[in-house]
């Protein structure tokens, strides 16, 4: 996780994606991807009052992360249980000139087909901002019928 702190430092990264894999079949069954963006935009007419005002405190950014944690924890109650053995892959979307250490390989985006997805909150620092995405398989079932009763 050393490279993914330099990439981070550096601004070399736009896309962190996580990605939950069924053992058995290989497939991907839950995809959590964090599109990483610059907060900084060069603004030759801003002066450095503006600038400072807008600087966010580290209890600013830890209250947006903490409100990010919180939701990602709540997911449970709106993803499938995963079933069987998982495993989970990192994926990141690094620019061209970034150095890739020799363990690190290409990758496809491991997307999954037919997915359902949820737009979590974003977040942002006073370098980055932070867009959070989860892609999951919802199976359903053909055979399932939703019978009801007069209740009298």
């Amino acid at each position: 996780m050393s490279q993914l702190n330099k990439w981070m430092l550096k601004s070399k990264i736009s896309k962190l994606i996580i990605v939950i894999t069924s053992k058995e079949t290989g497939e991907p069954v839950e995809r959590w991807q964090f599109d990483v963006g610059s907060s900084k935009t060069v603004d030759e007419n801003a002066d450095s009052t503006t600038e400072q005002a807008n600087e966010k405190t580290d209890q600013d950014v830890q209250q947006e992360i903490q409100s990010i944690f919180r939701q990602i924890t709540a997911s449970v109650t709106f993803l499938p249980m995963l079933d069987g053995n998982c495993t989970f892959n990192v994926l990141v979307y690094a620019d061209q000139d970034s150095e890739v250490p020799l363990e690190w390989g290409d990758s496809d985006a491991k997307d999954i087909q037919d997915a359902e997805k949820v737009q979590l909150r974003s977040f942002s620092t006073n370098n980055h901002k932070v867009d959070t995405l989860v892609s999951y398989r919802y199976e359903r079932h053909q055979n399932v019928s939703c019978l009801a009763r007069p209740l009298y």
